[in-house]
């Protein structure tokens, strides 16, 4: 305490440290909070200075610089409130400002709960600027980045700082959210800042360079920042601040480049995309920039051939001196006859497919593709009536990774020998112009949740959150829902069983399809819907329109074709496995079990895990929840290899030490290249979060699982042995190495731990046989 300043503030009136250590007692005792309370005004009416008294206290007690709520703070509060009950204690001119350089001092150090009060009750906001600013810069400077950028912001002190200089020690520490909270409210300042993150996304720009000017820096993360932490808080940024892309062209350029090589995957690798498709998505994803199209040219002579290099750079007039060497030339060869057997190449395929796939029963006529409420009409007439069994799927345009849930852009509902396709951004836009927003809601929700009407449907719940996302008056849809039918559950228990597909006329091998066209021998093994149409009807869905943009009109034949067989689809599947439910292995009761409907017995409540997928109603088949408590054969860590995702490194290293071989993806990997991991080796995927949407439809069923990743990596690892039946022996445990994967580890180590074990029991029989007199102490 600094007794100087002590005896001149208060010269006539009670010492503020006697008061302190009166309310030092009271405190102790938690029953006497009242009491506290009036001691406290008491004796700030009997201080001559309360202000001063209030900083003698604060300087002499040690309690408020904790964490939490302290007497400090409750002392502060209160004269909070006491001053505003007497405005004339407050000080002005030089007595003030001599308090405000004694405050500045505590506000460096005490917690962030007392900086409001401190400066409400001081009036810093009154204070020189100037003065303010060099106090900030003074803690800056001593390394105290954090508790400078706080009092910038409590002070508002940011549009006289240099954004950069505040901000760079606060992402090496990362601290995000407090350089969020920088920036929040000034919009120049956010621009600032991302173009400054951009400029550190270049690919040229070498990270480090940055972190070597903070060398010593405490709690630095090196993991935490990189190019792809600060890719990732370029696009956080951007969608919560609603700043224009064209901010950041690096980061955009990168995230274009990474869904470009994406669509090169799916064309030429996986060719589970159309070329018109492909050509579409591509277009789109390059636009006119020039940097992308140089890109496209390069990956095309490495994937493709000199011709369909030239022919895409001529479409998108690349000047000669972009174009890589033989491009140029090969313009100069393209002849009309290439194109002529391009188009007789593509219809014999397009006829291959009608021998290989699932083919719509019902003729083109009865196929309405609606956009007005006079068309709605019809379709709501013939699909509202009780007793009706009804087909529903979605179509969004694919997203590649960019943020929000997706928006549905065609709804198709089959019904008898008809099926209906809903524009709905056309008809949402139509009822906002005719002022009637509820119209289509309206007839949407007297859909789902009338329990007369059979609802069929397939992954029902996530189509019913991109419904609500696209129309915010269908949010508790899932919760409102009657009546439904998701065929995901049934396709689960079909997986599971291995009774022969009668009704197909054989056992289908998912692994190994017949191949009967050009391209079927490199087809991707079916899975979803697909694969359950297989099962059932005996030929899967043609998949190749999946990936359409749904947002462009008007629709191609094709689009349309494959929508209207994606809903009617569910009505033929849902009615064979009705008729015959026995020859699938299934319940007899089928009908009456498939149907959401409320539980007898309610569950125990616990978290659901994300591959328990339950039907839109919330409840689960009957007919199978016998089949489904089947536990898997059990398995030894040897015969068990999983890849984690790169936020379960933790959980990775756990399951080495049981002996299990685990690949473990780095920081700097795609969340795509563990499920290129999966397919290549045969491992199961293990992931967390949202990934885990993405990754499950790029392997086969079963083949991915998703970790809860707010457990530790033991309650993780026991997560995993349980549902995959894993059956650890004391010969497990450290057979493999954590860092390496390594399983020759055990040879060095086995004998060095029977050595120890050995070592252990002697030593052991040895204090046993000890007398009391000697045991050590």
């Amino acid at each position: 305490m600094n007794q100087e300043s002590n005896s001149s503030d208060q010269p006539g009136g009670q010492d503020p440290l006697l008061l302190l250590k009166t309310l030092q007692l009271l405190w102790t005792k938690k029953e006497m909070k009242k009491q506290l309370k009036e001691e406290i005004r008491r004796g700030f009416a009997g201080l001559e200075d309360p202000l001063a008294g209030l900083l003698d206290i604060l300087e002499d007690s040690s309690d408020w610089k904790g964490k939490g709520h302290s007497l400090g703070y409750y002392i502060t509060s209160e004269l909070q409130l006491w001053i505003k009950e007497h405005p004339a204690v407050q000080q002005s001119g030089m007595k003030l400002k001599k308090l405000q350089a004694r405050v500045f001092r505590i506000l460096a150090q005490c917690p962030t709960n007392l900086h409001d009060p401190l400066i409400s009750i001081y009036q810093l906001h009154t204070a020189d600027r100037n003065y303010l600013l060099g106090h900030v810069s003074h803690l800056y400077h001593k390394g105290d980045y954090k508790e400078a950028a706080i009092l910038s912001i409590k002070l508002k002190l940011q549009p006289d700082q240099d954004v950069e200089k505040m901000c760079t020690p606060l992402l090496l520490q990362d601290k995000t959210n407090l350089v969020e909270a920088y920036v929040g409210e000034y919009p120049e300042l956010q621009c600032k800042l991302l173009q400054i993150l951009d400029t550190w996304c270049e690919p040229s720009f070498n990270i480090k360079d940055i972190s070597r000017q903070y060398q010593g820096l405490s709690k630095y993360k090196p993991d935490k920042f990189n190019h792809k932490m600060l890719s990732k808080l370029v696009f956080r940024l951007l969608e919560r601040f609603n700043l224009d892309p064209a901010l950041c062209p690096n980061v955009i350029n990168q995230r274009h480049l990474r869904t470009l090589n994406y669509l090169f995957y799916k064309r030429f690798v996986e060719k589970s995309m159309t070329q018109e498709n492909w050509t579409d998505h591509v277009q789109n994803t390059v636009g006119e920039n020039q940097w992308l199209q140089g890109h496209l040219i390069q990956l095309l002579i490495s994937y493709s051939d000199m011709s369909t290099a030239a022919r895409w750079a001529q479409r998108c007039n690349l000047p000669k001196e972009m174009l890589p060497y033989g491009v140029a030339d090969e313009l100069q060869k393209l002849k009309i006859q290439e194109r002529v057997e391009e188009a007789e190449k593509a219809e014999n395929y397009e006829e291959g497919k009608k021998k290989d796939y699932y083919q719509l029963p019902i003729p083109r006529a009865n196929i309405h593709f609606l956009q007005t409420w006079g068309e709605m009409l019809q379709c709501w007439e013939k699909v509202l009536q009780p007793g009706q069994v009804v087909g529903i799927d979605m179509e969004w345009r694919p997203s590649f990774g960019i943020v929000g849930k997706p928006r549905v852009s065609l709804l198709q509902i089959a019904v008898g020998e008809e099926v209906f396709l809903l524009d709905l951004p056309q008809l949402l836009e139509q009822a906002e112009r005719e002022d009637e927003k509820e119209k289509l809601s309206h007839y949407i929700q007297r859909l789902y949740s009338d329990p007369a009407i059979t609802k069929l449907g397939y992954g029902m719940s996530g189509d019913l959150n991109s419904l609500a996302a696209t129309c915010s008056a269908l949010k508790d849809m899932d919760k409102q829902a009657q009546g439904v039918v998701d065929l995901l559950t049934v396709d689960k228990q079909l997986q599971k069983s291995s009774i022969d597909w009668k009704k197909g006329g054989r056992k289908v091998d998912v692994l190994a399809p017949e191949p009967s066209c050009e391209d079927r021998a490199f087809r991707q093994p079916e899975r979803g819907l697909s694969l359950l149409v297989q099962h059932v009807l005996g030929k899967p869905l043609d998949k190749t329109e999946q990936l359409s943009n749904w947002e462009k009109r008007p629709l191609r034949e094709e689009q349309i074709l494959y929508a209207a067989s994606d809903a009617y689809c569910l009505l033929e599947v849902y009615g064979k496995l009705c008729k015959d439910p026995a020859s699938f292995g299934l319940s007899s009761n089928l009908t009456e079990s498939l149907v959401g409907k409320p539980s007898i017995k309610p569950r125990a409540k616990k978290q659901l895990n994300k591959q328990e997928v339950p039907s839109s109603s919330g409840q689960q088949c009957k007919g199978f929840d016998k089949e489904a408590s089947y536990p898997p054969d059990p398995i030894s860590p040897k015969e068990f290899s999983v890849v984690c995702d790169n936020m379960l490194q933790g959980l990775g290293r756990y399951l080495r030490c049981l002996g299990v071989d685990v690949r473990i993806l780095e920081n700097e990997d795609d969340h795509r290249k563990a499920a290129e991991i999966a397919r290549q080796e045969g491992r199961v995927i293990l992931t967390s979060g949202l990934p885990y949407q993405t990754l499950q439809s790029q392997v086969g069923e079963g083949r991915c699982f998703s970790v809860n990743c707010s457990e530790k990596a033991k309650e993780q690892a026991l997560q995993v042995l349980k549902h995959f039946n894993v059956q650890v022996t004391l010969a497990d445990i450290f057979s493999r190495c954590q860092v390496c994967n390594c399983d020759k580890y055990l040879k060095i180590s086995k004998e060095r731990m029977r050595q120890l074990m050995e070592g252990s029991r002697h030593s052991t029989a040895e204090d046993d046989a000890r007398p009391p007199s000697t045991a050590p102490s």
